[in-house]
């Protein structure tokens, strides 16, 4: 029995030795370094990962067809360049500001983002509707946007906005209650804007630095009140998509590389259609005209 009991302990010694040897020298807890002239991978093995990363992507751009057909779009949706390692220098635009809007330090308020690649940014307001196709669709065809809310909309089902959250999507502040804002004091406005964030951080979980005023209409208090509220950008929009028509802030009536687009959380109560077939009107143009949807958060 004793030898037996020396033979299991050499036994267990010697695998403590193996697993501590995989650790690096006693006690440092550290892998050894691989040799630093090891040998490149088998020429077969690269064109293997080569091959496989070609199949992936002919996978990928299969689904993009397939989603794009299954949705009744005339073409599939451009993909968006990567977004900017160093970002744009976002000012407000002229005519917009306020009263030494720069000196105080207050969210710029801008209708584009300066890029001079064909891009656009998709934002929707409110949450009135909440409508699952809308969701499966920008989830099968990856379009990504930007949702600005009010409470008073949404709170009749957060977890509608939560599985937006989940599919990538952020979520940020469009007011409590969704009033005139310059019509009422600055106490009244950071109520409205401040108690969104309180209630976005609490459902969803992140405090939101993004804040449109309802209607896009904003004084100096609006936008005092924001800041204070952790807000760093005021986005507005250059044009506006319906399910039946577009409208423009220019005179050119166009889009043009950069431009944010609004758009509304709406259906056949409001609309002669879906928001699906709103996606489809805006996706139908700006794939027409050679732009892609990218991600507005990624260029601020």
């Amino acid at each position: 029995m004793v030898s037996v009991s020396i033979r299991g302990g050499l036994v267990l010694l010697a695998v403590a030795a193996l697993v501590s040897g995989c650790a690096g020298p006693a006690g440092t807890g550290v892998r050894p370094q691989q040799p630093l002239n090891a040998p490149p991978a088998p020429a077969a093995d690269l064109q293997a990962d080569k091959t496989r990363i070609r199949a992936a992507r002919l996978r990928a751009e299969q689904t993009r067809i397939s989603a794009a057909r299954r949705w009744g779009l005339k073409k599939v949706p451009l993909t968006a360049p990567p977004a900017p390692a160093v970002k744009p220098r976002i000012t407000t635009r002229h005519g917009f500001e306020v009263d030494g809007h720069r000196e105080k330090g207050l969210p710029p308020v801008f209708t584009t983002v300066p890029t001079e690649q064909k891009i656009v940014f998709l934002t929707i307001d409110d949450g009135a509707e909440k409508d699952p196709a809308f969701l499966r669709m920008m989830s099968e065809l990856k379009i990504p946007y930007t949702a600005f809310l009010s409470d008073y909309l949404v709170k009749d089902d957060y977890g509608y906005f939560a599985r937006m959250r989940d599919r990538g999507v952020v979520l940020n502040n469009h007011t409590l209650h969704h009033p005139y804002l310059p019509a009422l004091s600055y106490a009244r406005q950071q109520r409205e804007i401040c108690g969104m964030q309180d209630v976005i951080e609490k459902r969803f979980g992140a405090r939101p630095t993004l804040f449109r005023p309802p209607y896009g209409n904003y004084n100096e208090d609006t936008l005092r009140a924001a800041r204070s509220c952790g807000i760093k950008y005021a986005p507005l929009w250059n044009e506006e998509v319906f399910v039946d028509h577009w409208e423009y802030r220019e005179w050119d009536q166009d889009i043009h590389p950069g431009d944010i687009v609004l758009s509304h959380f709406r259906g056949r109560k409001d609309w002669k259609g879906t928001m699906p077939d709103m996606v489809r009107r805006f996706l139908n143009r700006i794939t027409a005209e050679g732009y892609a949807v990218a991600r507005l958060e990624d260029y601020l």
